[in-house]
């Protein structure tokens, strides 16, 4: 059997009293897009963390590619391609779309954000900026400045900026967070275009979206994993649904809508 390109053992993570990871195991293959659903405060964003770097788990261990990235930095975690799509954390609002992402290619290669005149004129990085913005499918407007772009085109061209570093594999902490229906269906046309390539992991609350894209869905409640499978068996779990899904079936009945 192939070894998963991300594998997590007994992640453990605690702030205070709280348990936020509780000994969570994962194993993801390379080309899959893996779901992670449950309700707020399940833990989700600091599994996301812990996998990042930007949070460091109490026991346990993280291995990409085969290798222990437990210790390593985030930086490191991110030349070794694994990028989350928020990982650059704030855009240029008065450069454009091109501006922005030249930076994030130009970051990738090593070089400073100091040189961003550079990344303004240099074909070498606007290039491949060009490529990701096509990709994301803001190509028609790679001369907006980003401060008069949409929210959804923020997260679009957020993701492009991942794309920069030339990512194995994508981690994307809720992308569809505050957009409208229409921003939606494009980002979940994006994300089915990208999952052709790249392996991703999702941590989403629109259920719409989770049962659209994913391969394997797994269910975190109180730092722990419940459940983990295929839509349709997630779906059909009981415990499941009284832990989570049932919350989202009363809530979309009293709002009108799938997000929690």
């Amino acid at each position: 059997m192939t070894d998963p390109l991300l594998a997590i053992d007994d992640l453990t993570k605690r702030f205070g009293g709280v348990t936020a990871s509780d000994g969570i195991d994962l194993a993801i293959p390379a080309g899959e897009l893996h779901a992670i659903i449950g309700p707020n405060g399940a833990g989700k964003t600091t599994l996301i963390g812990q996998l990042t770097g930007e949070i460091h788990p109490d026991a346990g261990r993280i291995r990409f590619a085969g290798d222990d990235i437990t210790a390593l930095p985030a930086y490191k975690r991110s030349q070794r391609g694994l990028a989350r799509s928020f990982q650059i954390t704030s855009l240029f609002n008065d450069f454009t779309a091109l501006d922005n992402v030249a930076l994030a290619v130009q970051a990738h290669s090593g070089h400073s954000f100091h040189f961003w005149r550079d990344a303004r004129s240099d074909a070498a990085l606007r290039a491949p900026a060009r490529d990701m913005l096509a990709r994301v499918g803001l190509a028609a407007r790679e001369k907006v400045i980003v401060s008069n772009m949409s929210h959804g085109e923020h997260r679009q061209l957020e993701i492009a900026m991942a794309l920069a570093t030339r990512p194995r594999m994508l981690l994307l902490d809720e992308p569809m967070a505050g957009m409208g229906p229409e921003e939606s269906v494009r980002m979940i046309a994006l994300l089915r275009e990208l999952k052709r390539e790249l392996t991703i992991l999702l941590v989403e609350h629109d259920m719409d979206a989770v049962f659209a894209l994913a391969d394997r869905i797994s269910v975190l409640v109180y730092g722990r994993v419940i459940a983990s499978g295929g839509p349709a068996a997630i779906r059909a779990d009981e415990h499941v649904r009284k832990a989570y899904l049932g919350e989202q079936d009363d809530q979309a009945g009293a709002s009108g809508d799938g997000h929690a």
